[in-house]
């Protein structure tokens, strides 16, 4: 990331805190109470962690509500689209077949043609959309997901490092997005592989309803602070160390060295260009895991900046990455409180993701949609 975001991390944390703080006084009435936890004191020169209300969210997305898109140039699509059919019960009435260049990004006028198709195909009762292919991922300096979601937003092209426009879903309740808002949220179920996209498809099935229930043991959250003062940034929004009553699950804020030693692993977030060690974690299906740093959403890249992609090999379920450079704006990437008690209410990851970002126009939104363990 470019030094000049470094410095103005300060006002950029002032003024999400002012966004996250309107939203929640629009929304008092219908708040989740605060989780029980003990605040951490052993961050010296980091705020104390302090805990955020969310909306109170009844109920969750099914594969009732899923559109799935299929590429038929891509083998790799059709592969993973019909094994998602069959395990997820998608609707043959929700399945759109379309013929796309297999490569990294589209241009506006590819874009604009599948985006038309989208919406003619889907009828109104399809609230969110996976779409079974690893590439493309981009439109222009758009990610795919956000720009199928919210229209394409060419004036992001012109400095990626500005502000961008905001999602009307963040930190919302809805739980039928398109009903009540008017866009459909998307994920792309990507993996480097077909065997390990089905592999990350039946990770999110066996996830369901797994956690957060009376005898099952502890799951754990890790948030990991680091050294690297531009990407850290989010250390200032992570929630209190402890356990968080009433669902069986522990937050845990590490420092890189020591957070593979962590059992039971849902959910884990830092900020690094490469994450190391990765498969030394211990993830539970349907865990949630992403880095803040600047090219994370180019997912094929094999140099430089890890991939989102390197998440889901490694065995989790779902994450999110950025495909042109963001600077390090928190509202770009996702909110660790907001993601987390989205999660632990009930939401698919598709959910619990994209109501974490504020400004989604340049992250990409990768897993298995309907993944759901608590």
């Amino acid at each position: 990331m470019p030094a000049k975001a470094r410095s103005s991390g300060r006002n950029v944390l002032m003024r999400f805190w002012l966004t996250l703080g309107l939203l929640a006084c629009a929304s008092v009435a219908r708040a989740q109470p605060v989780p029980t936890a003990t605040a951490s004191t052993a961050t010296t020169g980091t705020p104390t962690p302090r805990w955020i209300q969310v909306p109170r969210i009844q109920g969750h997305l099914t594969s009732a509500d899923l559109g799935l898109v299929i590429n038929t140039a891509d083998p790799y699509s059709v592969a993973v689209g019909e094994y998602y059919i069959e395990k997820r019960g998608i609707p043959p009435e929700q399945v759109l077949r379309v013929e796309l260049p297999v490569q990294t990004q589209l241009s506006v006028v590819e874009f604009g043609a599948l985006y038309a198709q989208v919406r003619d195909f889907m009828g109104p009762q399809v609230q969110a959309l996976a779409l079974a292919w690893s590439q493309p991922y981009a439109v222009g300096c758009n990610s795919i997901t956000s720009a199928l979601t919210l229209g394409y937003e060419p004036e992001a092209c012109r400095q990626t490092c500005a502000a961008s426009r905001p999602s009307p879903y963040f930190n919302s309740p809805s739980t039928r997005p398109f009903t009540d808002l008017g866009l459909r949220p998307s994920m792309l179920l990507a993996s480097r592989s077909v065997e390990s996209a089905k592999a990350l498809i039946d990770r999110g099935m066996t996830s369901d309803q797994q956690l957060g229930r009376r005898g099952v043991p502890t799951a754990n959250a890790v948030f990991v602070r680091t050294k690297d003062a531009a990407r850290n940034v989010r250390a200032a929004l992570f929630p209190p160390e402890g356990m968080v009553g009433g669902k069986g699950v522990q937050i845990n804020l590490r420092q890189p060295e020591d957070a593979s030693a962590v059992p039971r692993v849902f959910l884990y977030m830092t900020g690094q260009t490469r994450v190391n060690n990765l498969q030394h974690i211990k993830w539970l299906p349907g865990a949630l895991a992403d880095h803040l740093t600047s090219f994370g959403g180019n997912l094929l890249a094999t140099e430089g900046q890890m991939s989102a992609l390197d998440w889901l090999e490694s065995g989790a379920t779902a994450s999110y990455g950025t495909v042109s450079e963001p600077c390090n704006h928190l509202q770009k990437f996702p909110h660790p409180q907001v993601l987390l008690l989205n999660y632990l209410q009930g939401a698919t990851a598709l959910e619990a993701y994209w109501r974490s970002v504020a400004w989604p126009g340049q992250g990409v939104f990768v897993g298995e949609p309907l993944a759901a363990p608590f």
